[in-house]
């Protein structure tokens, strides 16, 4: 059987958690699987699959701002990024000189690829949005990834084909002739599973994102969760706060939850409170939410187009964090009707291995 390198990046934990089922099949199906990653990816995954091999595998930093500066950020980390980019084709030299490999799948790693190895690339974001002054920039780095692209021998995409059940919309369309003719929609990708549990919980609030937003979006959140009809779940996503204490009898904080905590009261909740992440979005659909509020985080426009996008398809309601006013809001997103039914994770993963993946190791 086969030996595969998977590498996630270590941007969130989406990375880390999307390549998940993606593993579990290789595993099943008898391959061996060595992780390359680096900080809280590496983790996630350690913890996931204790019998695999890992290897710690720096990347680079994320070029996202707290505030509303991303393209600033964004122009001004391009330098180092590339630096970044040039060091992981070194590292990754020699990982391949010490062991023998099938085939390569990097998660949003762009150096992560070999002229010898088959490599996959997995991504949502084949186009990526960009505030509309900056729409010539979004033109090039169009044309840039492309060039990209041509180093992988197929672009593994966690979203359904451009059309009426397209999660990620524009994002996921790839703009030039190389990323079309490499792209496989395989559907969403996701850890987070249903279980058989009763919609017991009102109301599940999970506070995330870089700070100092985090932490803007607690103090926001926190004192108008207390007025909330019904049980409530407050994720503050900090382990180092003081949590377990709420507001009241039914408003329950946690400071922080395990990944199976989380499933299991996603599973539970009727109405889902929480950033518009793409990895959030895909768990809303697996589990088949219909009332959810969105609030994208400031100065992130892939939250921001995701949060618009879903709005305008008459999806979830989705609100700037400054101008929320929850109770009102939530009224507001009792009118939208959740995603389209979609393929779930197990049918595509199970499709990406017969379509793609054996055509590599079998």
């Amino acid at each position: 059987m086969g030996h595969v390198l998977v590498s996630p990046l270590n941007w969130g934990l989406g990375h880390a958690t999307r390549d998940i089922p993606v593993i579990r099949t290789l595993l099943a199906r008898g391959h061996d699987v060595t992780i390359a990653g680096h900080g809280n990816a590496l983790s996630v995954l350690e913890q996931e699959f204790p019998s695999c091999t890992f290897r710690d595998f720096p990347d680079y930093s994320v070029p996202l701002s707290a505030n509303n500066f991303f393209l600033a950020r964004f122009v001004a980390s391009s330098p180092l990024l590339l630096k970044g980019i040039a060091e992981e084709r070194r590292n990754l030299a020699a990982i391949l000189r010490e062991d023998t490999y099938d085939l390569i799948i990097s998660d949003n790693r762009l150096g992560v690829y070999s002229d010898t190895i088959p490599s996959l690339f997995i991504t949502h974001q084949l186009h990526y949005h960009l505030p509309l002054i900056a729409w010539p920039l979004e033109l090039a780095i169009a044309w840039l990834n492309g060039h990209l692209h041509e180093k992988f021998n197929r672009i593994i995409v966690p979203d359904n084909p451009p059309g009426p059940l397209s999660l990620a919309g524009k994002l996921s369309r790839g703009e030039s002739d190389i990323t079309r003719s490499r792209t496989y929609y395989a559907g969403i990708l996701t850890s987070t599973r249903r279980r058989e549990v009763g919609q017991d919980l009102d109301y599940l609030i999970i506070i995330s994102g870089p700070e100092p937003q985090r932490t803007e979006l607690e103090k926001i959140l926190l004192p108008a969760a207390a007025d909330l009809p019904g049980s409530v779940t407050i994720l503050l996503g900090s382990p180092r706060a003081a949590g377990g204490t709420g507001h009241a009898d039914r408003c329950r904080v946690l400071s922080y939850a395990s990944t199976e905590e989380k499933e299991v009261l996603m599973n539970r909740a009727t109405c889902i409170i929480c950033r518009s992440g793409y990895t959030t979005m895909m768990e809303l659909a697996e589990l088949n939410k219909h009332r959810a509020l969105l609030i994208p985080t400031p100065g992130q426009p892939e939250q921001e187009y995701l949060a618009d996008y879903y709005e305008q398809n008459g999806w979830f309601h989705a609100q700037e964090q400054h101008r929320l006013d929850l109770a009102n809001d939530l009224r507001i997103a009792d009118g939208f009707r959740g995603f389209p039914e979609v393929p779930v994770t197990d049918e595509n993963v199970r499709r990406l291995y017969d379509d793609v993946l054996a055509g590599y190791l079998e």
